[in-house]
């Protein structure tokens, strides 16, 4: 790494010399514009609104638009004048709680590296830093600009990360924050439930930049002239959330599944009170018709045991008519005949 700046740290009375290093890089892919047949690269020329000449670099000042529309123009002799005592210190002004500092204030994160002879004051005030639990509050310029920044301490090195101004942050006015929007307890206790299936500890190496590597999959491709195989899995598509509590509770499951945890049927828990239910139903509708079943049966043995008694008593009483009627018969033939007789 290449230093961008040197001064030093005021602690007090006590000088640090440093070293200025950026702590991160954009992993970005670059890109040239080119012309599109043959490649040839696209070069941009500074020239002159007004007449169009091409103007180098040391002829060219800043200029401050005035609301007139004239513009005054700056000469780096004009900022040569400006007062900036953090041009070569970073001043510590106090000791905050770094709780106390938004995040939204950070814009850039830089390594301190102290000079050959200053290593013993720089670990006095790294050591200082992290045996407190602060951040060192401080002014830097950088780049001639005046920042506002913190030092705090990162694997045994301090780190200063410049912030920006307070006027600089907007204010967030959005038509939403008047509105009167009604959340149900159980909604609330399904998001706390997804918050607390999706909780962690924070291991950045598990996250990559998808769309670079896609990026430069392309650009392999490319050169070795393969054609690119599609993604088999389609991207999900954002719409608006028609049940809230169902699309939690779909959360919350997808979220202990891909911790390994199991998960209830859901499906099966919905099918089993309606099963219970639809069970119910029929069970009261089927009680009147069994009921009268089993009267029915239990009339039908009675009807069946009276009609037996009865045959059973009327059996033998038809039998001896039966007979008497057999044996009256020959009588009436001989009592016939004898008339018959008395009448030739």
């Amino acid at each position: 790494m290449r230093s961008i700046w040197k001064g030093t740290v005021s602690f007090g009375l006590v000088s640090i010399g440093v070293k200025l290093f950026s702590a991160t890089e954009e992993r970005d892919v670059a890109f040239h514009q080119v012309r599109r047949s043959d490649g040839s690269r696209i070069r941009y020329r500074r020239v002159a609104e007004a007449d169009g000449e091409e103007v180098s670099y040391g002829d060219i000042a800043k200029g401050y638009e005035l609301p007139s529309g004239e513009t005054v123009v700056l000469t780096d002799e004009d900022f040569a004048d400006l007062p900036l005592p953090t041009a070569k210190v970073v001043d510590v002004l106090q000791f905050v709680p770094a709780e106390q500092i938004d995040p939204i204030y950070f814009a850039k994160s830089y390594y301190l590296e102290p000079e050959k002879n200053a290593v013993k004051p720089y670990v006095l005030l790294r050591d200082a830093l992290a045996d407190s639990g602060m951040v060192g509050l401080v002014k830097v310029a950088i780049r001639s600009r005046e920042q506002l920044a913190t030092l705090r301490v990162r694997e045994g090195v301090v780190v200063l990360e410049t912030m920006i101004w307070p006027d600089e942050v907007r204010t967030p006015n959005f038509g939403f924050l008047d509105e009167d929007v009604q959340l149900r307890a159980q909604e609330r206790q399904m998001a706390q439930s997804l918050v607390e299936s999706m909780s962690g500890d924070f291991d950045p190496t598990e996250y990559t930049d998808d769309y670079r590597e896609a990026l430069q999959a392309v650009i392999d491709a490319k050169v070795e002239g393969r054609e690119l195989v599609e993604p088999e899995e389609a991207q999900p598509r954002a719409g608006n959330v028609v049940d809230l509590m169902s699309a939690l509770r779909a959360s919350v499951e997808a979220a202990k599944r891909g911790r390994g945890e199991s998960v209830p049927d859901e499906a099966a828990a919905t099918r089993a009170p309606a099963k219970k239910a639809a069970a119910k139903k029929s069970s009261d509708t089927e009680a009147p018709a069994a009921k009268t079943a089993a009267k029915t049966a239990v009339k039908a043995p009675a009807k069946k045991a009276a009609a037996k008694r009865s045959s059973d008593t009327e059996a033998p009483a038809a039998r001896t008519t039966a007979k008497k009627a057999a044996a009256k018969a020959p009588a009436n033939k001989t009592a016939a005949k004898k008339a018959a007789r008395k009448s030739a």
